[in-house]
């Protein structure tokens, strides 16, 4: 017998079908309402949206502007930004007591001389002993100069008294003093422009102890002043960041020095700088050393050959070759 379908399930179901379709099509129109007036919402929010937008980015650069400016050292101007580079001070004190070291203080921390660069130095430092020799600066590498210069005068001078107390004077007629430099490299680009425009610091300028000049280093020892130099290396004070005490007038006291014809002596003085691939050194070198008086050059190792200074001239460098270029 087949299954009998029932009459009263066909009616449940009816009504219920009907009542979801019928509700399917009565709520469309008032979804379609909702719908335009979100539209017309989201119309009148876009430019508030993008007027929070604006505010934010520009909040953005004033904050990213407001960092720079703090960033940027006040002494030193775009102008002068390639004089600055990148490492750690050292202690400064022009006493000759100890002192806690920091990171920058230690022999390890500075540039040391590559094997070829100290082979240059130590043949001329060798052909011209025994000489007086004169080096801003202390590194143990430099202890064996004294050895080559036996019977002539090693003068070293150094603002680190921990390095001081590494070698022993009046070893070789070796002398070590503890000097202070007190010039922050981040100065650099400003004492160049005042040691063009300022007569005192020109070549012509008498009693460099007692010179007005910015750059002239006056509380240097009165051998330093009195002796005819026939070497003088410029590898110190360290300058190895903005504030950091700076080589400018190591350089420029080494021009000076030079130039000056000692106690019977007239001859040439030859000048060494090391660290040339730094700014404030080349700058500096070709200032007061001048390019024509090159005449060798090893790694980040220039030597200068400067002669006498004539008592005419009142610029450090001519136009024409003082001294022949060549290998020393």
């Amino acid at each position: 017998m087949p299954p009998q379908v029932s009459h009263d399930g066909a009616f449940q179901i009816g009504p219920s079908v009907l009542l979801c379709n019928g509700g399917g099509s009565g709520s469309s129109p008032k979804h379609g309402g909702t719908a335009r007036r979100m539209k017309f919402h989201g119309k009148k929010l876009l430019p508030l949206l993008v007027l929070v937008l604006s505010c934010l980015s520009i909040l953005r650069l004033l904050k990213i502007a407001m960092i720079a400016s703090h960033s940027s050292s006040p002494e030193c101007s775009s102008e002068c930004s390639n004089f600055l580079s990148n490492a750690t001070p050292v202690v400064d004190s022009e006493s000759g007591g100890r002192h806690e070291p920091t990171p920058a203080a230690t022999t390890a921390n500075a540039t040391l001389l590559t094997p070829k660069e100290f082979m240059v130095l130590s043949k001329l430092v060798t052909r011209k002993a025994p000489c007086n020799l004169l080096v801003f600066g202390l590194q143990s590498q430099y202890y064996n100069l004294s050895s080559i210069n036996a019977g002539g005068i090693t003068v070293f001078l150094e603002d680190d008294p921990l390095k001081i107390n590494e070698i022993k004077a009046d070893f070789n007629g070796t002398r070590i003093y503890n000097v202070k430099y007190q010039i922050p490299a981040k100065k650099a680009y400003n004492l160049l422009k005042h040691a063009r425009k300022n007569p005192a610091c020109s070549p012509t300028t008498n009693l460099l102890n007692q010179s007005n000049c910015k750059l002239a280093l006056r509380n240097l020892p009165e051998d330093v002043y009195k002796l005819k130099w026939d070497v003088v290396v410029v590898d110190g004070p360290i300058g190895d960041t903005p504030e950091a005490p700076g080589r400018m007038p190591t350089i420029y006291t080494a021009g000076m020095l030079a130039r000056t014809d000692g106690i019977g002596k007239k001859t040439t003085t030859d000048v060494v700088v090391h660290d040339v691939h730094r700014t404030i050194e080349k700058w500096f070198s070709w200032e007061f050393f001048c390019e024509q008086n090159l005449v060798s050059a090893k790694g980040k190792l220039w030597v200068f050959r400067i002669p006498v200074h004539q008592s005419n001239s009142t610029s450090f460098c001519s136009s024409e070759t003082v001294v022949n270029g060549g290998s020393i």
